[in-house]
């Protein structure tokens, strides 16, 4: 048995400080525990505070628990931390959960729901490989799965159905029977959707494309389109991601826009092979154009839009459509002058002018326009479009798979016609269902709208469904990724309801959010608070508490108690004389006076009672001390759906069916420890919500801004 001693201050706590971060484990069987033998030694305090110092078999000394933990880790390497070994304590159980007896399970299986009474996870505060494992044990012993689902073991079930949700993967990791299919089968079901789609080829390589324009921020159904790309191109298939900015329309296109989808890309963890910009191909595309015309493809037209639309309705050629190679090539030149002349024309493909299928019905694929590019500057006075674009520079770039929204199908035909046209090698088409969702505009047309309007605050509004929206409103970029990706290729259209959204984040941020306390400004209550144990408002008590009871290493924040406290109306108008109520993180106090002034309630008097019982107590309320820390003034912002009406249909007129009130404001004191929150934080405000702090508290007195996030429990 090796030994050491470890030498600490005075005042420290030797047995709980090191073997709460290491314990002596030994790896080899064959050897018994225990494998090492610490000693301790108390020492008059160092200067600069508290230090704990090991001295090796060599005589060195080191001070300093991170130094101590690496040198222990060095001479014994068999020492785990608390939570290695605890993981390996529990992927050592396993088997208890194989058996299809239900009286060789029924002691394990207690022994669990024990265990998971106060715990979200087997060990420690996030997942890890033992939760999946034995859950995995679980979801696969029919048996097992039987009793779980009775709900007769709470907290099992609860543990159980919480990993469900947070890892729908699993199951499909669980019914695989090849390990090594079963790890890709997990990495590619782990959104909870299939993604065994009919790519064709992909062993010859796969290249993906995410081609936004910058005529706005992404949305979130941007956001589903790049992340799917992201997803095929590098962790199912190992390949290449392009990022193309199709910047062929330089009356909406602004370079805000090009650096906004790029920081929104890298947020969501889109990490592209290659980033390039239509406008890098004009001078090819202007080629590919006077080829279309020379080999009889593509004919110029001066027919105005209104007619233009009217007879591809109706299947109804245009009067331009067999006009001569040398007219056609003379009207485009006319145009890349940008005369008003050439300002008349455009260039349509010749495909056909009656094809049911109307995306056919010669298409226009140039266009003349002045405004200077944000790039190219005014060196083009014409545009290709995106039909004409999209099929050549995919095929040009290399991609292999273009994987777009199903309202592109109509078109798909156009596409595969363009690069026949032109002999360039084909790419395969996979089109996948956009996401929508109830009163919900993702029309970027219809969002420019509202912003240059003022009916929002900008692109980044927490009322609006583009990313920086969303993270402005209180979505975290795991919570998004997961959802999103749930949602998988599937080509089946839904429209989505944001509390599904909504309640995946709620995962996410409930564990590990700070809890604070604030209380309404309108129809504050003041308090009286007597008993022999109450501190005075001239001498208040000021007591650590934790931020969140059921994850200590979110940290600690200060409580103060006093006489004098305040509560909220609300609560006040419920409570009856001489009835025991819980102060939350206090105790119980019994109602003694109640002082009103019509109907509201203006001050009470609570006599305090600890030895309560809290379980026995209908009313549990939030307070603050008006006395030892500031309280903080913060102002809660409340939000509702932009539209009223749940899916609008393609004849409504969407500014008709705006919603006139979607802002609701709130002023509140907040405890003390609110003045440290910075921007972007989320919290929670008990018997309240979740919040993400817009504006923190500053000196100028202004009051903290905090926005509620949905929880995915209402419609909001």
């Amino acid at each position: 048995m090796a030994t050491c001693k470890l030498v600490c201050a005075s005042g420290a706590n030797p047995a709980g400080l090191l073997p709460a971060t290491l314990i002596a484990t030994s790896v080899n069987e064959a050897r018994p525990s225990p494998v090492v033998e610490i000693t301790y030694e108390n020492v008059p305090t160092l200067p600069g505070g508290d230090v704990i110092e090991f001295t090796g078999a060599s005589g060195e000394t080191v001070q300093g628990l991170n130094a101590v933990i690496a040198e222990l880790r060095v001479q014994f390497p068999f020492l785990k931390s608390r939570y290695e070994a605890q993981e390996e304590q529990w992927l050592s159980r396993v088997n208890q959960y194989v058996p299809l007896d239900f009286k060789a399970l029924e002691a394990p299986l207690q022994t669990l729901d024990s265990y998971l009474t106060l715990r979200s996870f087997l060990v420690g505060y996030s997942l890890s490989a033992p939760d999946i494992a034995i859950w995995g044990a679980l979801r696969g012993n029919r048996v097992a799965v039987t009793a779980v689902k009775k709900g007769t073991l709470i907290n099992l079930t609860r543990w159980f159905r919480f990993l469900e949700e947070l890892c729908p993967w699993t199951a499909a990791a669980v019914d695989a029977v090849n390990a090594a299919a079963k790890a890709k089968k997990a990495a590619a079901s782990k959104a909870g959707a299939s993604y065994e789609i009919a790519l064709k080829n992909t062993e010859q390589g796969v290249l993906t494309r995410f081609p936004p324009e910058p005529s706005g921020y992404l949305h979130i159904g941007h956001a589903k389109a790049a992340l799917l790309n992201d997803y095929f191109a590098h962790e199912k298939y190992k390949g290449t991601l392009l990022l193309r900015f199709d910047d062929t329309n330089p009356n909406k296109e602004k370079e805000e826009f090009t650096d906004a989808i790029k920081e929104d890309c890298a947020l969501m963890g889109i990490k592209p092979d290659k980033v390039s910009y239509s406008s890098d191909y004009f001078q090819l595309l202007h080629d590919y154009c006077i080829r279309f015309i020379k080999e009889g493809h593509a004919y110029a037209d001066d027919t105005d839009k209104e007619t233009m639309a009217h007879e591809r309705m109706n299947g109804i050629p245009s009067k331009r459509r067999d006009a001569s190679v040398e007219e056609n090539l003379a009207r485009f030149e006319e145009m890349k002058t940008g005369s008003e002349e050439g300002q008349k024309w455009c260039i349509r493909a010749k495909i056909s002018f009656d094809n049911k299928n109307k995306a056919m019905r010669d298409p226009v694929i140039y266009r003349c326009q002045l405004t200077p590019h944000p790039r190219t500057g005014s060196t083009w006075k014409v545009y290709p479009t995106y039909d004409f674009t999209c099929p050549i520079l995919d095929s040009v770039e290399g991609v292999t798979h273009a994987l777009r929204t199903i309202e592109y199908r109509d078109r798909n035909p156009q596409y595969e016609w363009m690069l026949n046209a032109l002999k360039l090698r084909p790419v395969q088409i996979w089109d996948f269902a956009r996401m929508n969702f109830v009163r919900t505009l993702l029309s970027k047309r219809k969002l420019t709208k509202l912003v240059d309007s003022g009916a929002v605050w900008g692109w980044d509004d927490p009322r609006f469904p583009t990313i920086r929206g969303i993270r402005r409103r209180g979505m975290t970029i795991p919570a998004l990724r997961e959802f999103i990706l749930k949602q998988g290729p599937s080509r089946n259209i839904v429209n989505l309801d944001w509390t599904i959204f909504w309640a995946t984040n709620r995962r996410y941020i409930d564990p590990i959010s700070p809890r604070h306390t604030a209380i309404l400004k309108e129809g504050v209550v003041t308090a009286y608070v007597k008993g022999d144990s109450v501190p005075l408002a001239t001498a208040p008590s000021i007591v650590d508490k934790p931020k969140h009871d059921k994850n200590p290493e979110v940290g600690m924040k200060k409580v103060a108690f006093s006489e004098n406290i305040i509560l909220e109306q609300e609560d006040a108008k419920l409570f009856k004389q001489d009835e025991e109520i819980t102060l939350m993180k206090w105790g119980n106090a019994i109602v003694r006076k109640i002082e009103k002034s019509g109907d509201l309630v203006t001050n009470l008097e609570l006599e305090l009672h600890l030895e309560g019982d809290v379980k026995k107590t209908d009313k549990k309320v939030t307070w603050l001390s008006s006395a030892g820390l500031s309280l903080i003034p913060v102002e809660l912002v409340h939000f509702d759906h932009l539209l009223t009406k749940d899916s609008l249909q393609e004849e409504d007129n969407f500014e008709d069916f705006l919603n006139p009130k979607t802002e609701w404001r709130e002023q509140a004191f907040a405890d003390g420890n609110v003045a440290d929150i910075k921007e972007g934080d989320i919290i929670q405000f008990e018997r309240k919500t979740f919040y993400r702090c817009d504006r923190p508290f500053a000196a100028d007195g202004k009051p903290a801004v905090f926005f509620e996030i949905p929880t995915g429990k209402t419609n909001n």
